[in-house]
């Protein structure tokens, strides 16, 4: 089993704490992720903090959704060169005779 701490991390100007056991470093660097991409939009002239925070994660989960996507097209990809090498390996292999 996986032993959980606490962590201690900002976020907007918040000091929040959860209990996870991923590492501090690790919390705290998607905490400054989501900062980023917040003060980006709000630089870009979303002027709430709420909505530039839910246009934040908005666009976060549509970058979630799309490398997931992405990653079931290369399983499927890697999956038929696959079943392509095993054709040609079975076809060039001698069969025994029974």
């Amino acid at each position: 089993m996986t032993e959980t701490r606490r962590v201690e991390f900002q976020l907007l100007g918040h000091t929040l704490t959860v209990r996870t056991a991923e590492s501090p470093d690790h919390i705290r660097a998607l905490a400054k992720y989501i900062d980023e991409r917040v003060t980006a939009l709000k630089r870009s002239g979303v002027k709430d903090p709420m909505t530039a925070l839910e246009l934040a994660a908005l666009d976060i989960t549509d970058e979630l959704f799309k490398a997931r996507d992405d990653s079931s097209r290369d399983r499927g990809d890697i999956d038929k060169r696959l079943s392509a090498l095993v054709a040609v390996l079975e076809k060039a292999t001698p069969k025994e005779s029974a």
